[in-house]
């Protein structure tokens, strides 16, 4: 019985178990996003998120050499390590927490195993708060004026002038009779 036992083995003895979430870890620090099964990537999910929050802990020396030391331990990669507390953990500083996600990609054909893609949410450019958006037209309430706010917005991008294109010189005729 497996009672209370709430670990994925994901069909490996613990050894290559451990050794499969290093590399896993060490290639989505080093790429940001990776492609995998669903199971290993919800696996990977546990096993990489207590990294990211050690690289945020930055009150002493010794702590930072600690956390430096802990990390290598589970990655056993040095350049992951270095791309880990130089790039990545100071971009993930102020969140406090749900550093990855997990995107769906539907089935392998060879073998009909759920694929998934896990990628850390800051280094993503189409979701994340980098994003940039197009200006939306301000909504109007039901008594038929927009809030106070969105009005001045969209007054002052009707108010910047817009730069008119010269016009170009017409094309002379030429007929060679």
């Amino acid at each position: 019985m497996r009672h209370g036992d709430k670990i994925n083995n994901l069909g490996r003895k613990k050894a290559h178990r451990v050794a499969l979430l290093n590399n896993l870890a060490a290639q989505l620090i080093t790429h940001k996003r990776i492609v995998t099964t669903l199971a290993k990537a919800k696996a990977l999910r546990t096993y990489v998120e207590p990294l990211l929050t050690k690289t945020k802990k930055t009150e002493s020396a010794a702590v930072i050499t600690h956390n430096h030391r802990l990390a290598f331990a589970h990655l056993q990669n040095k350049a992951a390590v270095k791309e880990l507390f130089t790039v990545v953990g100071p971009k993930i500083a102020d969140r406090p927490g749900g550093y990855t996600r997990i995107i769906k990609l539907g089935i392998r054909p060879g073998d009909n195993a759920e694929k998934a893609m896990i990628e850390l949410v800051d280094f993503n450019d189409i979701y994340g708060k980098t994003a940039t958006t197009a200006a939306e037209p301000a909504k109007k309430t039901r008594r038929g004026r927009a809030p106070k706010k969105a009005v001045e917005a969209t007054e002052a991008v009707e108010a910047t002038p817009v730069a008119e294109a010269p016009e170009a010189p017409a094309a002379e005729e030429t007929s060679a009779e």
